[in-house]
């Protein structure tokens, strides 16, 4: 796409933009792939349309406010990427060009407090869980709180879980064939801890010992992807500090963590951590990636247990990352797992880090129409590996009132180890 950006204009994220935009040809094949042109219906709304809108915002030819109303919408889900036959890369795009805008936009007061709200809480696991615990107290009165309140309360689970803690250093059992150092995660530490003591079980028994940096921070996604690039590279300059440099790879259990350190990169573009960055996320991976390509892994007996899989593909795992059967290799492994596929499996579940309490009704849409899907198939439970999919997931089974549970992929090979 040609155009008449100058990306000195816009900082250090200038160049990456206007490469985004002329790689594009206007093909509209990612329109097929986007969950909320195929909700909303519009051009604007489709990545191609907003590849135009914010080209036509980086030239000054187009007030931001005007775009933004079509930009705010877009999940940032990136299944736009791989099913560009052009190999547009949106995600230098759409997080930059936000994180450039944001000091341009009109919010309301009110919109301002909440944002604000879910940036000083989320990313900080002992806030969010005092937070977590107080909302559960205040959940009886949801209907006469304001809207974005009601929205987080309901994505609360009924219990919160047992605080728990990792050991710095986990040794492997056994012969010791690699190390590694895992990002524990700031929502998941709260909402769902079992999965990274899930995880660290499965890896020792693997002969993998495990360092968890006790000084690491929030990956940084949630503020990247609301344009908060200032808490971003914070997050992520901290973090390339806290991990040792003598692991043979930085493991990441949720998906929206390992895109956003996959991007420090470009989080870090200009600044005199860039190169750090550069370096730091040559090591970063996937748990199910890992143990993939680490091979020989320990056996599971059978146990006898029969159990029906929808396994659901986290967009920041199998578009950011490109990791699609890793983890269905993995459940494969365990005796007795019928691994089912779902439909319309591309289209994302509406959770998409905080889309869920910023846009609402198509998060709703979106959540509805996956645990559709996923009932369609008659599972009894269903996999994902990414915690934001698990908690919308499991917000709109509870609402069919359906027995599905829902695991992260280290806790059904945890569990598995455990009964064979």
């Amino acid at each position: 796409m040609l155009h008449n950006i100058q990306p000195d204009d816009h900082g250090p994220l200038g160049s990456r933009m206007a490469s985004a935009v002329s790689t594009c040809v206007h093909c509209g094949f990612c329109l097929a792939a986007c969950p909320t042109y195929q909700e909303l219906g519009q051009e604007a709304d489709s990545p191609r349309g907003r590849i135009i809108l914010m080209k036509e915002v980086l030239e000054g030819t187009l007030a931001t406010d005007t775009a933004l109303k079509h930009i705010d919408p877009c999940l940032g889900c990136l299944a736009c990427e791989p099913a560009c036959p052009s190999g547009v890369a949106y995600r230098d795009l759409i997080s930059p060009f936000r994180s450039i805008t944001e000091s341009q936009r009109h919010r309301t007061l009110s919109e301002k407090f909440w944002r604000k709200l879910v940036q000083l809480t989320l990313p900080y696991p002992g806030r969010f869980r005092l937070a977590a615990f107080a909302g559960r107290f205040v959940k009886p009165v949801a209907r006469w709180l304001p809207k974005t309140l009601r929205v987080m309360l309901e994505l609360l689970p009924s219990t919160m879980p047992q605080k728990q803690s990792w050991p710095e250093i986990s040794p492997a059992i056994g012969p010791r064939r690699a190390r590694v150092a895992l990002l524990t995660g700031c929502s998941q530490s709260v909402l769902d801890p079992d999965i990274n003591t899930a995880t660290i079980d499965v890896l020792t028994r693997n002969g993998v010992e495990v360092v968890v940096p006790q000084s690491q921070a929030c990956c940084g996604a949630l503020s990247w992807h609301v344009g908060n690039i200032s808490q971003a590279q914070a997050f992520a300059s901290q973090n390339l500090s806290a991990f040792p440099k003598d692991v043979d790879a930085i493991l990441t259990n949720a998906a929206g963590c390992g895109s956003a350190l996959d991007e420090y990169d470009l989080i870090l573009k200009g600044t005199k951590d860039e190169q750090r960055a550069i370096n730091f996320r040559e090591k970063v991976c996937d748990i199910s990636e890992f143990l993939e390509e680490l091979g020989d892994l320990q056996p599971i007996h059978d146990s006898g247990r029969k159990l029906r899989v929808a396994y659901h593909d986290a967009c920041h795992l199998a578009n950011a990352q490109g990791v699609r059967s890793q983890p269905r290799n993995l459940l494969r492994r365990i005796p007795g797992i019928e691994l089912c596929e779902i439909a319309d499996g591309h289209l994302c579940c509406g959770s998409a880090g905080t889309y869920n309490i910023d846009q609402p009704e198509v998060a709703n849409s979106l959540g509805e129409q996956k645990v559709s899907h996923v009932l369609a198939t008659n599972p009894q439970v269903v996999v994902s590996g990414n915690i934001g999919c698990l908690i919308q997931l499991r917000t709109h089974l509870a609402k069919k009132n359906s027995p599905v549970g829902v695991y992260h992929t280290m806790q059904v090979l945890r569990d598995a180890y455990h009964e064979s």
